[in-house]
């Protein structure tokens, strides 16, 4: 539901981070507070034919997992030792913030080729699933 809030292009992806069956922050994919949305200008992306998984510098918009985490951050709200929702496999960059801040684990629906951020979380102890629906 959350990802359903998303103003990218290419991808619409949600996060909600949950402790002791609380949400605590959610997020999702799209342009800084008070800036322009890929939807007005267009996605940088697209224009530059970059591809998917890579020079994730390069977009005007924060991953939902940011988006959460900083969330949280703004209200004041801990997220130590909590639970990570997201619709895709973090990033390298998402995994990096992830373990800094204390998430416990990350359960995901839809699989991203990052080696590295499988490599960091399972490094850090994070508890990674993929969620299948039965």
């Amino acid at each position: 539901m959350v990802a359903k809030r998303s103003t990218c292009l290419r991808r619409q992806v949600g996060a909600v981070i949950v402790k002791d069956k609380r949400i605590l922050a959610t997020g999702y994919n799209g342009a800084p507070s008070g800036l322009k949305h890929c939807e007005e200008v267009g996605c940088i992306r697209e224009k530059e034919d970059i591809p998917s998984g890579q020079r994730h510098e390069l977009c005007r918009g924060l991953h939902a997992e940011q988006n959460a985490i900083i969330q949280a951050a703004y209200h004041g709200i801990s997220i130590k030792d909590s639970t990570l929702y997201c619709t895709n496999f973090p990033c390298v960059i998402c995994a990096k913030m992830i373990i800094n801040a204390g998430i416990k684990e990350v359960i995901y629906e839809e699989g991203y080729d990052d080696l590295l951020a499988m490599e960091l979380l399972k490094e850090a102890g994070i508890k990674v699933e993929r969620y299948v629906e039965e």
